[in-house]
């Protein structure tokens, strides 16, 4: 295969991949793995409606990333301005579970604040949600860094969030570029990548590295971390948490997104991560098919996401005429709808036992 055709696998499977993650992830999320366990069962297929799944901001912003990154053409000022005009109007369009600092900063941007001071001071895991597409699609580290970075101030400021979506971004990248994995070539990027002030976040994947080659599943990584009761959303527990998932299944998507939603918490979160990782690794054909068949998406379809993994392969190979796939706003708010009854649904379910 040559380097075109691997980049563009790489960021269809990222893109799919991280939709797939998330969609699976959904019912799970915020659940103990204990209680998931209980009230839904193994993650090995859709629980969110009626053996489909649905997929949330995870996948949302990655593929509004995605087209941003089409219409900067290199350029991160632009690309900063194409992603604070889509973050706006996604957040008027009702998107339901978006976390608190996005959603402050979205509405930062309503009133009039630069896409430069919308963020909030935040660790939370949106930028690293999010940061797997640049590692997939990018072939320079200066540049993947500037663009991570865009994306993540742009809601969150806090220089952790930063670090965290450093680490997802450039082992999307490793993913992409490597067949086998070298986990200590990664980590030196890392290290490189977010210098002295990142000292926490490398410890942390250090301890990550030292479990997997120990042996240890990511439920025992998580649980030695105090996360017994799930992985939260701050990005210092979901990111060493993911990578570990990752470092243990480089190449089994199957395997490596089950283990990260087994572990509870923040499933849809750490799974797209994980499943965006992965994805770019293994491409469309690594994940499973049926898991593939099963998303139930409109209008952001599984065909819709492949043909802007196309588009932003495209336009990365020079072609400046490539356009990024729209879709119809009337379209996303009538979704978003549908899919908060179905989120209020599962929230009504989960007041009813099993509660452990």
């Amino acid at each position: 295969m040559d380097r075109r055709q691997s980049r563009r696998e790489a960021i269809v499977g990222c893109i799919l991949g991280t939709a797939v993650g998330d969609a699976l992830g959904l019912p799970y999320e915020g659940l103990s793995p204990k209680r998931s366990a209980r009230l839904l069962g193994p993650p090995d297929r859709y629980r969110f409606f009626f053996r489909r799944g649905m997929v949330s901001d995870d996948t949302e912003h990655t593929c509004m990333v995605a087209q941003s990154l089409i219409d900067a053409g290199g350029d991160v000022p632009k690309f900063t301005r194409a992603f604070a005009r889509r973050l706006r109007w996604w957040i008027l369009a009702l998107p339901a579970g978006v976390g608190k600092a996005t959603a402050r900063s979205g509405i930062k941007l309503w009133f009039g604040a630069s896409p430069e001071k919308a963020g909030v001071f935040s660790a939370g895991n949106g930028p690293a949600m999010r940061a797997a597409i640049f590692g997939a699609s990018l072939d320079d580290v200066p540049s993947i860094l500037n663009f991570v970075r865009a994306s993540s101030r742009l809601t969150h400021s806090d220089p952790k969030a930063d670090y965290g979506a450093f680490a997802v971004a450039l082992a999307a990248k490793h993913s992409r570029d490597h067949a086998a994995v070298d986990a200590n070539l990664w980590l030196d990027e890392v290290v490189d990548a977010v210098g002295e002030g990142g000292a926490e976040l490398i410890d942390l994947l250090r301890q990550a590295i030292r479990s997997v080659d120990a042996g240890e599943t990511t439920r025992t990584f998580a649980n030695s971390l105090g996360l017994e009761r799930g992985v939260t959303g701050y990005t210092y527990h979901t990111v060493p948490v993911a990578i570990h998932t990752w470092l243990s299944s480089p190449n089994d998507f199957r395997k490596a997104v089950t283990s990260i939603i087994e572990s509870g918490g923040d499933a849809d979160t750490t799974a797209a991560i994980v499943g965006g990782i992965v994805g770019a690794g293994v491409g469309t054909e690594g994940i499973p098919h049926e898991w593939l068949d099963g998303i139930w998406e409109w209008p952001r379809s599984v065909p819709w996401m492949q043909r802007l993994g196309e588009a932003l392969a495209d336009s990365l190979e020079g072609d400046r005429s490539m356009k990024s796939p729209t879709v119809n706003p009337i379209a996303v708010l009538l979704r978003n709808l549908l899919f908060l009854f179905i989120v209020l649904f599962h929230g009504f379910r989960r007041l009813a036992p099993p509660y452990v």
